[in-house]
């Protein structure tokens, strides 16, 4: 008997992470299928949900067998958003990578076009949009969020790390906006599987620093994404200042020692941009003398 041919490989692999997601999960699905760029596979990637959700996973995978894998930890078990986006991005095909969080919702015209932008720049390695932070699916008002601090062009590392979150003042793009070449996940090794609990508020912020320290990344101002704001968000948590600092001081002590671990931190940039990040919480008293000095030269200045 003549095996039957495998499957030709999909241009991109589309990772929707998803646990206990049934209210919204359908929809971010849907908003897969229904995509103008047809060169995809969809992996739904199940982090031990207890609700509804996993029937649904199974009932589109079921549906769609050509196109969409359910995929679990073993044991079904729970094992954070970085460990689950990991398990996707392993058993996927595509040689671009796009992630999906299981209550956002895509533009139909998001994959087209982002796999443009990355076809006329073959020096890019990642590409987002603005996002539209959706509050009318629940009767509020939408606002267009810009990522980045320069859109409409290649920027090339260190320049990103340095002017946008979390060391700079540009506004930080949401994981389900990305699309990224399976060469620069696999450089600076996906996401950290350690980011866990509390710590998960910035576990898309340490795939993020890492790929702008090293690779190519363009900001754009299309907007592909409605990213959901509902009250069971993560981000919530970040309300909370003794939390958020907590996470933030994690952060930046892991990052430190990754960018001296992996050799990438000799721009003295880089360097003084950690620092300045860290002052507040190693030496806040220092911290407030500087804050302090400052404004009293800027009231001077005023004045």
């Amino acid at each position: 008997m003549t095996p039957s041919p495998s499957p030709p490989r999909p241009r991109v692999s589309v990772v929707i992470i998803f646990f206990n997601s049934e209210t919204f999960f359908a929809e971010a699905i849907e908003s897969v299928l229904a995509q103008e760029y047809r060169d995809f596979e969809l992996l739904l990637v199940d982090d031990g949900s207890t609700d509804g959700s996993t029937a649904i996973a199974l009932e589109y995978a079921a549906k769609h067998p050509q196109r969409i894998r359910y995929l679990e930890h073993p044991g079904h078990e729970n094992r954070g958003m970085s460990a689950t986006r990991n398990l996707g991005v392993s058993q996927s095909r595509g040689e671009l990578l796009a992630m999906l969080d299981s209550d956002d919702v895509w533009m139909p015209e998001k994959l087209r076009e982002q796999v443009a932008i990355l076809d006329h720049y073959p020096e890019v390695d990642m590409v987002c949009g603005s996002a539209r932070y959706w509050r009318s699916w629940n009767e509020g008002d939408d606002t267009i969020v810009p990522s980045g601090h320069r859109r409409g062009r290649p920027i090339a590392p260190p320049e990103a790390l340095l002017h946008v979150y979390p060391l700079g003042r540009g506004k930080a793009p949401c994981p389900s906006d990305l699309l990224v070449r399976r060469s620069a996940w696999d450089s600076v090794g996906g996401f950290e599987a350690s980011f866990r609990g509390p710590l998960q508020l910035y576990e898309d912020q340490g795939f993020l620093s890492k790929l702008y320290l090293s690779r190519t990344v363009f900001f754009s101002d299309s907007v592909w994404l409605n990213y959901r704001i509902h009250d069971a968000q993560c981000i919530v948590g970040a309300r909370d200042e003794a939390n958020y600092r907590q996470v933030r001081t994690h952060f930046l002590d892991w990052f430190e020692a990754y960018v001296r671990q992996s050799g990438r931190g000799r721009d003295p940039r880089v360097r003084l941009a950690l620092t300045r990040a860290l002052l507040p919480y190693r030496h806040p008293w220092l911290s407030a003398l500087l804050r302090s000095r400052r404004g009293l030269l800027r009231a001077l200045r005023l004045g």
